[in-house]
């Protein structure tokens, strides 16, 4: 049987995005499947060690992102659409792929049908219109002037004109090419695919009235191929153990002060950078990497403390371990609620964080059995999914239906 060509496409704009597809990509059976990855330059260390067939394709920076959700306006405008599409046609072109495999890479709604190449869109389950979801204000400028429940107030009234607002790059791109809108709702935008998969639990994140083509993944583990630091062995094993990651998406600032806060207690801090701050003096309980295999971290943790994305989150959950997200954009508030509907987290604002709330909330999750519990009932829902056999269950349908 002649192998199917299979082509991931990572837009770069955080880890979460490179690692969620690579994850995806390895469980896949290479007798199978001939497998391409694209994305931006700078992930080449994450490709270590893959037997994946490489291509370079520009995305914005993360700071560039980072920004744009920093002041809650648009992450993308019409005319950077516009050229991703023309690069993503250069790309499927040379490839000729099967099957193209995007995440968030919304340019594929265009380019994807014009090479008229089935796509695949993987997303998280609560930017589905198809699961409802509470909006907590994020930490943009509105929340940052105003008392929070006075920029919640705000914040509801205008989130619809603002996903209708991030809506229109996109849709204006596709009037370029004389395909239909998506309308001024966002998650439309960003779930338009011919499959979508959420990387989600349904237990987490319940839908009503899914469409066939949609589906769960489950969650989609992933950490970086990077050896383990010196210290990693030598971790005095008498004391409770807290993993700190605050990621590629705009908290690693706080690092510092997460450090600081958890320095007078009884416990052992193992944290990583994520390459994006230098923690500076470290506290004598703490332990700094550039990077940190999460999956392990965290089943050596009591405690993950992160900024409430999911990837850490799953890692966490996962592991049977409660989550302490320290949130700021409204990605991570939406995978919050869900960890807070279980009962295995609590939540903390980036942008009101103070040292002693911090410090007395990582003591309640450590020392209350309840959150351990029901980090432990997610970790056995988990148990029931399997993302690469649900891949190749959808990927077997698209190609020998």
């Amino acid at each position: 049987m002649e192998r199917k060509k299979i082509l991931f496409i990572a837009e770069a704009v955080t880890l979460a995005h490179v690692g969620r597809p690579l994850a995806l990509a390895q469980t896949l059976d290479r007798q199978r499947y001939d497998l391409h990855f694209a994305c931006a330059p700078g992930y080449e260390m994450f490709l270590k060690g893959s037997d994946l067939r490489t291509w370079t394709l520009n995305s914005i920076s993360s700071a560039q992102f980072l920004a744009a959700l920093a002041k809650g306006k648009p992450v993308y405008d019409a005319a950077t659409l516009a050229q991703y599409v023309l690069d993503d046609l250069r790309l499927l072109q040379a490839v000729r792929p099967d099957v193209v495999i995007g995440d968030f890479r919304l340019s594929l709604s265009v380019s994807a049908r014009l090479a008229q190449v089935p796509y695949v869109g993987v997303i998280n389950a609560y930017w589905s219109p198809y699961v409802e979801q509470r909006y907590r204000v994020p930490a943009i400028p509105l929340a940052r002037l105003l008392p929070v429940p006075l920029a919640q107030r705000l914040f509801d009234l205008v989130r619809p004109m603002a996903f209708a607002l991030h809506s229109v790059p996109l849709n204006r791109v596709r009037r370029a090419y004389q395909l239909p809108p998506l309308g001024n709702d966002l998650r439309r935008v960003y779930t338009d695919a011919d499959q979508v998969l959420y990387a989600d639990t349904p237990e987490m994140f319940p839908a009503y009235d899914l469409p066939s083509t949609h589906a769960y993944l489950g969650p989609v583990m992933w950490s970086p191929p990077t050896a383990l630091p010196s210290w990693w062995d030598a971790l005095p094993r008498a004391r409770d153990i807290v993993y700190v990651t605050l990621g590629s998406s705009g908290q690693g600032a706080l690092l510092p002060r997460v450090l600081r806060a958890l320095a007078p207690l009884p416990l052992t801090v193992i944290a990583a950078t994520a390459g994006t701050i230098e923690p500076g003096l470290l506290p004598d309980n703490a332990h700094v990497a550039q990077y940190l295999p999460g999956e392990l971290a965290a089943e050596r943790a009591r405690l993950v403390i992160c900024n409430g994305g999911s990837p850490t989150s799953q890692q966490a959950l996962a592991a049977g371990v409660p989550v302490l997200g320290i949130a700021g954009n409204l990605d991570q508030y939406l995978n919050m609620d869900g960890v807070l509907r279980t009962g295995a987290g609590a939540l903390l604002r980036s942008d009101r964080l103070a040292e002693d709330t911090l410090r007395s909330t990582a003591l309640q999750l450590l020392s209350q059995p309840a959150p351990r519990e029901a980090a432990r009932k997610v970790a056995q829902q988990f148990q029931r999914y399997d993302a690469g056999a649900r891949l190749a269950g959808v990927l077997a349908q698209l190609l020998w239906p």
